[in-house]
């Protein structure tokens, strides 16, 4: 099971590296805490749909993947649930 967020969000990058910084949400701004996890499709996709690359990263004691397809420039942000570390430490 899982929960994709509304179409009215965003997600902030570094300039400088393209690292997702913000993940902007009905009103709310999440700092992201880590980077977990890269994955650059660019050569794995036909020209005609368009390379993309996935973010895994922790907001807010939680996990998102954040899909960013380069041609659209758009971002797909879904969230994966509380991170393990937050629900061992809240036992």
């Amino acid at each position: 099971m899982f929960s994709l967020i509304s179409a009215t969000t965003s997600v902030t990058v570094d300039t400088a590296t393209g690292r997702p910084r913000e993940i902007r949400t009905d009103g709310q701004r999440l700092a992201v805490s880590a980077l977990e996890s890269v994955r650059d499709e660019t050569s794995a996709y036909p020209l005609d749909s368009g390379p993309r690359t996935v973010f895994v990263v922790r907001a807010a004691g939680r996990r998102f993947r954040l899909v960013h397809e380069l041609d659209d420039r758009r971002w797909t942000i879904e969230d994966l649930g509380v991170h393990a570390a937050a629900l061992a430490h809240a036992a």
